[in-house]
């Protein structure tokens, strides 16, 4: 095995292993925290870390361990969707425009030039802005942003593979266009999707703690990470673990999903596609 290979075997485990961490503890939130995350008590207000609470109280008294908790499902949750979603969307289009060619590649092209041209957070934020804080509209919001890129590789995938042999030889026996795109092309770009995806989902749930911060993600009292870095920021001389600890936990969910996408481009060989 390849030193390569061998890295990027390495560096899915680990971060593999992260993620099945992280998505055990969402699953498991109501029964690893130590207290319910909305209920406050104002006689705790901003008390470090103590027995009973390891990671402290809030503002509001509030378990900042039990929100950081429940945080996790937030944030996988809405990364997960947004994935899921634009996938659907990208790869539909993409294989769509690069199959056919013509007038509908020019056009999916041009739209998707039009998108790019636009700094992806401030455009996030606008259409966020415009259909009001919820978890539903930043999933929507990122949706609308996210499904360029996989549009994008589906459709230079498609487009590559279209004049293989064996697609001429499928065509020739009377194969249906759509049969040829889902059966033969689309398995032999999943790789490339696939990896494209796992970093899509770090992307995604950096931008919903962005906008939450923000105060156009997750509603209160909803413990989402990005609103709870924005709750602490006025205590951070004071008490800087509400940032901290949240802070932490974006950024090892983030760095293991990048372990399992840098990874799996070592494994599947996509830098050679």
């Amino acid at each position: 095995m390849s030193p390569r290979r061998r890295r990027g075997r390495r560096s899915v485990a680990i971060g593999a292993l992260g993620l099945a961490a992280l998505a055990g503890v969402a699953v498991a939130a109501p029964a690893l925290a130590p207290a319910d995350p909305y209920a406050t008590a104002l006689e705790a207000r901003l008390l470090p870390p103590h027995a009973g609470h390891r990671l402290g109280h809030d503002s509001l008294g509030r378990d900042v361990l039990a929100r950081i908790l429940y945080g996790a499902r937030i944030s996988l949750a809405v990364g997960a969707a947004t994935v899921v979603l634009s996938l659907a969307i990208g790869v539909a289009l993409g294989a769509v425009a690069g199959y056919r060619g013509g007038w509908v590649d020019v056009l999916l092209g041009r739209l998707i030039d039009v998108l790019l041209a636009f700094p992806g957070l401030l455009l996030a934020i606008a259409l966020a802005a415009v259909l009001g804080p919820g978890l539903r509209n930043v999933v929507l919001a990122l949706t609308l942003l996210g499904w360029t890129g996989y549009a994008r590789l589906t459709r230079a995938e498609v487009a590559a593979l279209r004049r293989r042999d064996f697609v001429a030889a499928a065509e020739a026996l009377g194969a249906h266009p759509a049969r040829i795109v889902v059966r033969h092309l689309l398995p032999l770009a999943a790789p490339v999707l696939l990896v494209q995806a796992t970093f899509g989902m770090g992307t995604a749930i950096v931008a919903e703690a962005g906008l939450s911060f923000l105060g156009l993600g997750a509603p209160a009292p909803l413990p989402s990470w990005g609103a709870m870095i924005d709750e602490g920021r006025p205590f951070l001389l004071v008490a800087p673990y509400l940032t901290v600890f949240p802070g932490l936990a974006l950024a090892v969910t983030v760095t293991a999903l990048q372990l399992v996408g840098d990874g799996l481009r070592d494994l599947l060989d996509v830098r050679q596609r």
